[in-house]
């Protein structure tokens, strides 16, 4: 199983950046870090910076919002900092995000994302492959522009910068239409609240009947925190305002992906109570509300002993190959590393 690192840099006031942890990552063999972006920090130049300062671990987004840059602009960053990083270094995250950054941040149209993802996979990829100039006819977008407003002399482009190795694109997705979509044009999957049991296998199985059965270096990373403590039931209320604000508070009553995940991880009770509580104004009711057990469901917490002890009874879910950890810590790093490899 793949070992990654999560980068929390997107969500802080101040850019704070754990470069001990990055090197260590390093250092161990993890196989990738990964970076997010939400209306704060970036999830591209972070990685650019990464790129002088580590050796051979993988730089990926987990994720890039297709709404902050045209399908085109994602490219030519990807292929700059594989240029700076070296080839084969580089992994796009793609995610959709939701309605209320899409049309509140980006000032887009929430539109028609599944259609949208195709479009802007599909240019990705040619962008990419340098096959051509690029044209692409698609039913959210289309290259070169010819819609309302056009001046009829958009040219078919092919870019300048050549990729220095393979750069692969990864799709964030939770809900069954961009799942089953993942598996048909991704080269990982980057799944968002894993459902218990194998209910994910059949959606994938459908994207994959398209391209001839699962690709044999198809990826799917989840996700898991691991921190030493000594405190483990302060640590738990650490964590709740975050996982409060996200369920109940990222979203609308009708539109609300982490309070989606959180159904599909056996919790769909809790969360809708949790919302319920935060849109009616009652944020800490809605933060107290979170359960330990869903808290705890992707954390390993306690001392070495306690981690150690969860860790033997955990099992990755079906078709699960590499996790991205959440550590605060190069203890943990070291710690994770050594869980995986039985030492």
């Amino acid at each position: 199983m793949h070992l990654a690192l999560r980068l929390n840099l997107y969500r802080a006031a101040t850019l704070e950046f754990p470069l001990d942890l990055v090197q260590a990552a390093d250092e161990i063999g993890y196989h990738s870090v990964w970076s997010a972006e939400a209306y704060g920090a970036d999830a591209l130049t972070p990685l650019a910076y990464l790129a002088a300062l580590t050796k051979r671990i993988k730089l990926g987004t987990a994720v890039a919002q297709l709404a902050a840059r045209p399908p085109t602009t994602l490219a030519m960053s990807a292929l700059t900092i594989d240029s700076l990083a070296g080839g084969g270094r580089v992994i796009i995250g793609i995610g959709v995000s939701g309605p209320q950054v899409v049309e509140g941040w980006y000032g887009q149209p929430w539109g028609h994302p599944n259609d949208r993802l195709r479009d802007y996979v599909a240019i990705l990829r040619k962008v990419l492959a340098r096959d051509a100039p690029v044209r692409h006819n698609g039913t959210e977008i289309s290259l070169p522009f010819s819609g309302l407003g056009s001046t009829g002399q958009g040219k078919a482009l092919r870019s300048i910068l050549h990729a220095s190795g393979p750069i692969e694109v990864w799709l964030a997705a939770g809900g069954p239409r961009n799942t089953e979509l993942c598996a048909e044009v991704a080269d990982g999957w980057l799944p968002m609240g894993l459902g218990v049991g194998d209910q994910h296998m059949p959606l994938l199985e459908r994207g994959w009947k398209t391209r001839g059965g699962r690709p044999p270096d198809f990826d799917i990373f989840s996700g898991l925190s691991v921190h030493l403590t000594d405190d483990v039931a302060g640590a738990l209320n650490q964590m709740r305002p975050l996982v409060g604000k996200y369920v109940g508070g990222m979203g609308s009553a009708t539109h609300n992906y982490h309070r989606e995940a959180m159904a599909r991880r056996g919790f769909a009770e809790a969360g809708a109570k949790i919302q319920e509580l935060w849109l009616a104004g009652r944020k800490d009711e809605a933060i107290a509300a979170v359960p330990d057990e869903y808290l705890e469901q992707s954390t390993f917490l306690g001392d070495k002993q306690r981690i150690r002890r969860r860790w033997a009874a955990w099992s990755p879910p079906s078709g699960v190959t590499g996790v991205i950890v959440d550590a605060s810590g190069v203890d943990e790093v070291r710690l994770v590393a050594n869980l995986r490899d039985g030492s």
